[in-house]
Order: C-alpha cells, then structure tokens, then sequence
C-alpha cells in the first residue's frame, strides 16, 4: 500500500499499487487508477496520479466520458496511522491538488445526501 498525501501534508488516502484502487483512510474504494489517471467510482475523471504521490488535475479541465467501474474491491484495514508526508514542491499555476481542491468529488452520492429526519 502507498500512502497518499494533500499538499498539505494530511493523509487521505491509500492507493493498492497491486490492484490500482484508492481507498480512503477508514479502508473504503472511492477511486481507481487507469495507468496514472484516476477515476472515481461514478467513472468521472478526477485527476492523475504525480510522480509525488498526489493526485492533481488541470486548473481548467477538459470534459471526459464517463468509464465504466471494474468490479469493486473489498473494504481493506488501513492502518491506524501513517508516516509522515514528505515536503512537496510547489505547484505549477495550471494543477491543483484534487484532496485539497475538490474533496466531495470522491465522496460516495450517499455521502452528499443529507440524512431525511423526521
């Protein structure tokens, strides 16, 4: 497994280098990787995987087709807690840091729903 950090330096997910999934720090799938893009599991382009361990995207993206999911993994453990990150060098103005950008994007439709009450 291969920690992965926001510019900041929080940890927020794990990538299975094995598999290409990426799971989120409590062992959940939110994305997987097609050579280093990275897709979430709606099939929507996020971003690419850098050679630093981010996942960045464009500042202005292109629209992409939707990519069909291949069949989800299972829930993993992830470990209690994770070395820390390594300092990052600046990005260049046309990327962003996807976590720190846009973190709902690999949040799971349910999770952006608020709870009915009542």
């Amino acid at each position: 497994m291969k920690f992965i950090y926001s510019t900041a330096g929080d940890w927020v997910a794990l990538l299975d280098e094995r598999t290409g999934w990426l799971y989120d720090t409590l062992g959940e799938s939110i994305a997987w990787l097609d050579g280093r893009e990275v897709y979430t599991r709606e099939g929507v382009f996020a971003g690419f995987l850098s050679n630093d361990g981010r996942i960045l995207r464009e500042r202005i993206r292109k629209q992409r087709p939707l990519r069909p999911m291949p069949s989800a993994p299972p829930k993993i453990r992830p470990p209690a807690s994770a070395p820390l990150a390594p300092l990052f060098a600046e990005l260049p103005w046309n990327q962003v840091d996807v976590f720190e950008e846009e973190p709902e994007v690999f949040k799971h439709v349910s999770d952006l729903r608020p709870d009915w009450e009542g």
